[in-house]
């Protein structure tokens, strides 16, 4: 199994860091956990495709994490040449963000299938919202999913990634909760979204202080991976994205709280597991 992050950024619009979005390479093909601004972009620098994706997994239905989830769709359509419906899990309203997806694509979808005389279906989507347990078993891989903590953002999920022996966790916006250590207990890798509390409180901006109430800090996620004996921890969704020179200060904060190892995200860091 393989993880690769393909957007390591955050709201934010960054040159170098593409929106939320996680790439995991399994037994049972490419499963995609969120769909952040540019993801199509990177998963193609990572030799995959919207037509490839195993799977779309949602951590919430906050816009970052699903700003391209239209591309994703779109692409998987208009690429595919038989029927290929887009496989979606996510908490409860995945299936009305995938309604109103489709909708607003109505005009698009009507102007290509009139175009082309060989597009004779409708793009389509097959969605399950998941709450907690296994939600997905294909070819010895299985994803568990479970609540976390996101507030005032209800509900949020994260997800267990299980194959060959080894396992990943992507756990989405979150503080420290139960369901995120339960998702964590013994895991190989740990993907977990960070905030550098210190920066922020430093800027003083309050919109970028109503973050911190419902993002984990860097020692936030670092106290998970050590509480849950989890192998490798890989920070991601920086915020504010680390300024050249500055990475070393990030995996100090995790360092002091986790003496496994700590990676710091880019966009297309690849990490192999179980080696």
């Amino acid at each position: 199994m393989r993880v690769i992050i393909l957007g390591s950024g955050s709201p934010l619009p960054d040159p170098e860091r593409a929106g939320p979005s996680t790439l995991l390479r399994t037994r049972a093909g490419d499963l995609l956990f969120d769909a952040g601004r540019g993801v199509l972009m990177r998963a193609a620098s990572a030799g995959s495709s919207a037509s490839a994706l195993r799977a779309v997994f949602l951590t919430h239905l906050h816009s970052d994490h699903l700003t391209d989830l239209n591309d994703v769709f779109t692409t998987r359509w208009v690429t595919s040449l038989v029927p290929n419906p887009l496989t979606v899990l996510g908490p409860h309203g995945t299936a009305e963000l995938l309604d109103a997806t489709r909708a607003m694509l109505e005009r698009d979808i009507a102007y290509r299938m009139t175009h082309h005389a060989d597009l004779t279906w409708p793009p389509a989507s097959d969605v399950t919202e998941v709450e907690r347990g296994v939600v997905f078993d294909d070819g010895g891989v299985r994803v568990t999913a479970a609540p976390t903590d996101h507030s005032p953002v209800r509900p949020t999920v994260g997800y267990r990634v299980e194959d060959e022996g080894h396992s990943v966790v992507v756990a989405g916006d979150t503080v420290p909760c139960e369901g995120l250590d339960e998702l964590c207990r013994g895991a190989d890798v740990l993907v977990h979204t960070v905030v550098r509390r210190d920066l922020i409180e430093m800027l003083g901006l309050p919109r970028l202080m109503d973050v911190l109430d419902y993002h984990s800090s860097v020692p936030d996620a670092a106290r998970t991976a050590a509480r849950a004996g989890v192998r490798t921890l890989v920070l991601t969704h920086l915020v504010p994205a680390p300024a050249p020179g500055t990475e070393g200060e990030w995996l100090d904060q995790a360092a002091a709280e986790f003496a496994g190892e700590v990676l710091l995200a880019s966009d297309l860091l690849s990490v192999e597991v179980g080696t």
